[in-house]
């Protein structure tokens, strides 16, 4: 146990020093140095901070999970995040740049108006706040608390382990946050990504080497022939990735995930260049591709291993099968590399909400005279409150039947796929006019919440009763389709005063695309496919 301390504690300060290192002669005293790195960033560190910030527990545990409880289905989410980066290379991102944005709030208010402008910066805030960062302190606990035993090693009940972790997490994150903003998180994100790359292969491997005895391949063969279905990634209905929702609403989750969310394009946003900004997100496609490997097979391979003592809660498979596989020298080592992608997920959400505040509420509203060093001062006062509020929550989160990532999904339906609606029209329109918007955005959320609020009267309700019976990603794409037609009748027959003009570059930075980049993309969608065969009933889960 002191080995596993000595060694978890030295890599996590060995990546904070370095990272402070390499930062510290960097400007961090203003609001685009301190939220965007003063716009400085380059592909690999853009596609490391991506991955790092996308990367944290709620994957590490979520999905392994779901491999654990279900198939390959979940890894819906990590392939087909590859497609959906390559249209925010090509689509989002130059749009983004041309003008200069710092949040997604500031092309809504743009598009359409102030008002609509601060409803989305709302939902961004009660999302992150009420969901995000919660979610990334628990599911922290749950995989820390698991890999260090604090049950057993501490004599303590499930919640109060719980707790104790959230608290050692979100009082860590929030040291880390305070010291340089955006850019150490980058760097530190590359130094992290690194070591998560090992650590993450790591477990798969010693988990097939228990299974065979030493046999890499011969404990490869016995999980795929013990258990042919769990290698299906071709999601029936009952399984939390359906195929079919990979054409509706897992599209449309993963277009915003990945183009709308503050806290991952914050990064791209901080760009040096387009040229900079798509190599990094096209790299970040690549490396998603090989999600499956450490995200779901781990949890097919505990499932293999615990059948004759089956787990009560399937989001344990993972930090279970590390405690069962993972040699002692090296579970310090592999649990400071998933702290790092739990700080990075924890600190990324932190400094995107404190930028959603300060820059589009307390700068043009609470104190408009505020000096850049100010609104940085004050907005790391924001983080540390908005860090024990989350640790007051995290330990709240319900279990759910489907999986604590599954559930995560659900929830941030509220806001994700309404907020994609208006940004991805708006881009794509000019006439629909703010009213519309708001309209919009009321109907998503009330509808949506409608179908996964459980009330005993729906059933009643013809289309309403069909819908709350649904899989969730299908009403998200069904609800879509309802406020896409309702914005372009309101912009055909009611267009708006003034028509938004996207056509103007405001050179803040070089906006020249990546000359590789098709060459690229058209790659990452041959592999995507073969993924799919691969992972199906004409592959290995015959």
């Amino acid at each position: 146990m002191l080995l596993t301390i000595v060694s978890f504690a030295g890599f996590t300060a060995l990546v904070l020093g370095l990272s402070y290192f390499l930062t510290r002669k960097n400007d961090t005293s203003s609001q685009e140095g301190y939220f965007l790195a003063g716009r400085g960033l380059t592909g690999w560190i853009i596609a490391a901070s991506l991955l790092l910030t996308n990367l944290s527990t709620e994957q590490m545990v979520g999905l392994n999970g779901q491999g654990y409880m279900f198939n390959m289905s979940g890894m819906g989410y990590e392939v087909g995040a590859s497609l959906a980066l390559i249209i925010v290379a090509f689509f989002f991102l130059p749009r983004y740049l041309k003008k200069g944005y710092a949040t997604i709030p500031d092309f809504i208010g743009e598009r359409y108006d102030a008002t609509t402008k601060q409803l989305v910066n709302f939902l961004f805030l009660a999302g992150y706040v009420l969901i995000l960062l919660p979610t990334v302190l628990y599911s922290g606990a749950i995989g820390m608390g698991g890999i260090f035993d604090i049950m057993g090693t501490f004599h303590v009940d499930y919640m109060t382990a719980i707790i104790v972790v959230v608290v050692a997490i979100g009082v860590l994150g929030v040291i880390y946050s305070l010291a340089g903003g955006l850019r150490i998180m980058a760097v530190a994100d590359t130094l992290n990504g690194i070591g998560l790359i090992i650590g993450g292969l790591m477990i798969p491997i010693f988990a097939l080497l228990y299974v065979g005895g030493g046999d890499l391949l011969g404990g490869l063969k016995t999980v795929i022939e013990a258990h042919p279905e769990k290698f299906n990634a071709i999601g029936k209905a009952g399984d939390p990735v359906p195929f079919l929702t990979m054409f509706t609403g897992m599209f449309l989750v993963n277009l915003f995930y990945w183009g709308c969310n503050q806290t991952i394009i914050q990064r791209a946003l901080a760009a040096k260049n387009l040229k900079e900004g798509q190599k990094g997100l096209l790299l970040a496609a690549t490396f998603k591709l090989f999600g499956p490997l450490y995200l779901i097979i781990p949890g097919i391979v505990a499932f293999h291993i615990f059948q004759d003592n089956p787990l009560k809660i399937g989001d344990m498979a993972y930090p279970m099968l590390v405690n069962k596989v993972l040699p002692f020298y090296l579970t310090g080592f592999f649990a400071a590399v998933l702290f790092g992608a739990i700080l990075s997920s924890f600190n990324a959400a932190l400094n995107s909400t404190s930028a959603l505040f300060m820059l589009n509420i307390y700068k043009p509203y609470i104190k408009p005279e505020a000096t850049d060093k100010q609104v940085v001062v004050a907005g790391k006062v924001v983080a540390v409150i908005l860090a024990v509020f989350s640790m007051c929550v995290a330990p709240l989160i319900a279990k759910a039947p489907s999986g604590l990532f599954n559930y995560l999904q659900m929830v941030n339906g509220f806001y994700n796929v309404p907020i994609f609606t208006l940004i991805i029209f708006g881009m794509l329109n000019r006439t629909a006019p703010a009213w519309s918007a708001k309209i919009t955005l009321v109907f998503f959320i009330l509808a949506y919440g409608l179908t996964q609020i459980p009330m005993g009267w729906k059933a009643g309700v013809p289309v309403l009763g069909w819908l709350s019976s649904i899989h969730f990603l299908h009403v998200m794409a069904i609800l879509f389709v309802i406020a896409v037609v309702f914005m372009y009748a309101a912009g055909k027959f009611a267009p708006a005063a003034n028509r938004y003009d996207d056509g103007k570059d405001l050179h803040v930075v070089d906006t020249t695309p990546w000359n590789k980049g098709v060459v690229m993309s058209v790659a990452i969608v041959l592999c995507v496919f073969a993924v799919y065969v691969i992972f199906s009933k004409f592959g290995i889960a015959a």
